[in-house]
């Protein structure tokens, strides 16, 4: 089991996979890229001979062929199955973020490479580079997920709700108009943290720790605070419209979906 912080402020424990049940996901994903690559190949060849294609054309079908299947595979999988390949789904494992959360394009691309490259074929050692790199990470990644920022966990088990931020009406407007992308993770995450814990505060804790992050949102995004509302309020504001930009209903969750209770501070919210 492995701790992992989400992007809500979250604590989760979470089964890591480790190195016998990724091994066996990966046995079942090679089998499917080999018949993959063997239809594919079969096609390109049944198409190119009754065109005269030359070696240098078989050569070039070749090449799409093992790039297409060692990376796009993994790629697509991971990208439209959110985290799983054809075996991870077998064996109830899946990719997730660092912080608990799911996976994009970027990720999945990140580990297609590196697996492809370093970890498996290229300069693996058929495997040998992932296997060594596991042992040696106490949450079993290897190269590609230290390089994406990933781990693999086994997903029987549903993840708790997030706490959502709702803003208050006055602010919205405002806050529609911010260019979020400034703000980095790690702010945003004290931000969501502050918000979550802000019960447990005394009244001074409220507004120091408040004001001190509102000066530093606010610095990275290169706009003047609002005057006039409480560091709560502002807050809140940032965090609930960068929510409704980036968590809009997945397509694919990543979890079955449990009614989510929204975050409730107290003053305006």
């Amino acid at each position: 089991m492995a701790e992992f912080t989400t992007g809500e402020a979250v604590a989760l424990e979470l089964p890591i996979a480790r190195i016998p049940t990724r091994a066996t996901a990966f046995l079942i994903d090679v089998v499917v890229q080999g018949t993959l690559a063997f239809m594919l190949l079969f096609l390109f060849v049944a198409m190119m001979l009754p065109a005269g294609a030359d070696t240098a054309w078989l050569q070039v079908a070749v090449l799409v062929t093992v790039v297409g299947v060692l990376v796009g595979y993994p790629v697509t999988c991971e990208t439209v199955w959110r985290g799983r390949t054809l075996g991870k789904l077998m064996l109830g494992l899946r990719v997730v973020r660092a912080d608990g959360g799911p996976v994009d394009f970027r990720h999945a691309l990140t580990r297609g490479l590196a697996g492809a490259i370093v970890d498996f074929w290229m300069l693996g050692a058929f495997g040998a580079v992932a296997v060594v790199t596991s042992l040696c990470s106490p949450n079993a990644r290897r190269v590609g997920d230290v390089l994406a920022g990933t781990v693999v966990v086994h997903a029987q088990r549903a993840l708790p709700a997030p706490l959502l931020a709702t803003a208050p009406p006055w602010l919205t407007g405002w806050s529609a108009q911010l260019e979020l992308a400034g703000l980095p993770e790690d702010l945003a995450l004290a931000v969501r943290q502050y918000l979550s814990r802000f019960r447990t505060l005394t009244p001074a804790t409220q507004h120091e720790l408040g004001s001190a992050l509102v000066v530093a949102v606010c610095t990275r995004l290169q706009v003047p605070p609002p005057q006039g509302y409480p560091p709560l309020q502002i807050l809140g504001a940032i965090i609930a419209e960068r929510q409704r930009r980036v968590l809009p209903p997945p397509m694919f969750p990543v979890f079955p979906v449990a009614p989510m209770a929204p975050l409730q501070p107290q003053v305006g919210w």
